[in-house]
């Protein structure tokens, strides 16, 4: 399943970089400065603006879904831990459950402190 989306978005991702690069902006009328007047001749001289936008934002849709797609069913697949907190403190050593605790002691070892001296 996630081999063929990977597909359809890779073939989704071609086209709509060729449609993109298709398109002519606002100021890409130099054919118009050099005498060519026929731009407009394979769609129809209306009908390339909205052919092309209207392929373009679908394949935009589809391209968004299959991202998304792709998201969910790679997230899905992972095996480790999900955070760097989860790694964190599966890392640190833990303490056998059946092992009895430790009994606090006091330190005998720290110096008495000093008396009190009077003025």
């Amino acid at each position: 399943m996630f081999q063929a989306i990977l597909v359809v978005h890779v073939v989704i991702a071609a086209v709509l970089i060729v449609l993109v690069l298709l398109q002519h902006g606002k100021g890409a009328d130099m054919g118009a400065a050099f005498g060519s007047g026929a731009s407009g001749t394979v769609f129809g001289s209306a009908g390339a603006g909205s052919f092309l936008s209207r392929t373009t934002g679908w394949l935009g849709a589809g391209f968004f879904v299959t991202s998304i797609a792709l998201a969910i069913l790679a997230g899905g697949q992972a095996t480790g831990p999900r955070s760097v907190a989860i790694e964190a403190e599966d890392a640190r050593p833990q303490a056998p459950v059946d092992a009895p605790a430790a009994p606090a002691q006091r330190s005998t070892d720290a110096p008495a402190p000093p008396p009190a001296q009077e003025n």
